[in-house]
């Protein structure tokens, strides 16, 4: 009887210790197979989600039964989800239903214009372009502005990280708020001293930008050369304003890279060429640097500047117009033996 006993004992232990470690690997033990991320949208079906999940796992029957008993289907966050090595379907569940979803890295570049920005930012983000561009032209109606393209001074060149569900209005509250933190009081005592306005500001600072190439060591000595010309009533002659004017034209479909002469007659109010004065706003996206290189110009006499063929990506300065000549004559034997057109 005993034995009988002992034997029915061990039975049930054997039981449970069988359907147990079924039920930890069902639940908790490892089920994926490769690491990667998962895309949700906010209406999609359980279908859709097993279809994004199933290519990561390793019993799609497992996480099928568990996601089920969770009630995936009903309760779930839409975002972009990391599947990692390790992860049992219930925490997998669990992180979908919880909106523990992961940020993506955002490159904000010196985009023409802020359509550029917004079709290469809506890459990766759930809504599309026409949202993201709907919902701009409301933000910048809102700030007195007549189109979006006002708002360029709003973004600065740098790396930064949102959420795939990201709402257009999330994703420039974000760069409204650098902005507003960006212009304190000290800053804003050099724009009252600048005698510029700070749509001015920002149109010099994006010609210094481009001039200089990003490279933070010549900005001052740029912005001080262009300020020269502008207190002196001389044209600013900027080459990438003219670059800009033309491809703005094209909506940057097909851009140019080297200005000749006839590109210097092209009918546009960026075209620094073409008109006096500094232009009514940035012609591209600036950072930081350009911004304060215009705050704190270097005071110095020059008035031209050429690329110079020796140092890739530098210039020669200069108050003289004759050795000014030089340089350019130096600059173009340059291009024309590199065949740049």
């Amino acid at each position: 009887m005993k034995k009988a006993v002992l034997i029915i004992v061990l039975l049930i232990f054997l039981a449970a210790g069988f359907f147990g470690l079924r039920f930890y690997n069902t639940y908790y033990g490892n089920n994926v197979e490769k690491e990667g991320y998962i895309l949700i949208p906010h209406k999609a079906s359980f279908k859709q989600i097993m279809d994004s999940i199933s290519p990561y796992i390793k019993n799609k029957e497992s996480f099928e039964a568990v996601a089920k008993d969770k009630a995936l289907g009903q309760y779930f966050n839409a975002g972009r989800y990391r599947i990692q090595r390790g992860t049992g379907n219930s925490d997998l569940v669990n992180m979908i239903k919880a909106g523990n979803q992961t940020e993506n890295t955002f490159r904000i570049g010196d985009f023409g214009d802020v359509y550029q920005m917004i079709g290469r930012v809506t890459k990766k983000t759930e809504l599309d372009s026409l949202r993201f561009v709907t919902d701009f032209n409301t933000i910048a109606a809102e700030k007195g502005y007549k189109n979006v393209e006002e708002l360029k001074k709003y973004f600065f060149i740098d790396t930064y990280n949102f959420f795939w569900t990201v709402t257009p209005k999330e994703f420039f509250k974000k760069f409204d708020d650098q902005y507003q933190d960006f212009w304190n009081s000290e800053r804003k005592a050099k724009e009252q001293q600048s005698g510029l306005s700070r749509d001015q500001i920002y149109a010099l600072a994006s010609i210094v930008y481009k001039e200089s190439g990003g490279k933070e060591d010549e900005m001052k000595t740029i912005a001080g050369l262009y300020l020269n010309r502008y207190r002196k009533g001389m044209k600013l002659q900027s080459d990438p304003t003219v670059i800009y004017a033309i491809n703005k034209q094209t909506n940057f479909k097909e851009p140019i890279k080297r200005v000749l002469y006839k590109h210097l007659t092209t009918p546009s109010p960026y075209n620094t060429y073409a008109n006096a004065g500094i232009p009514p706003g940035p012609i591209c996206i600036v950072d930081k640097n350009s911004v304060d290189a215009v705050l704190n110009a270097e005071k110095n006499n020059y008035i031209f500047m050429c690329a110079d063929p020796a140092r890739f990506g530098y210039h020669k300065f200069t108050a003289s117009a004759e050795q000014h000549a030089v340089n350019a004559k130096a600059y173009q034997d340059w291009l024309n033996s590199k065949n740049i057109k």
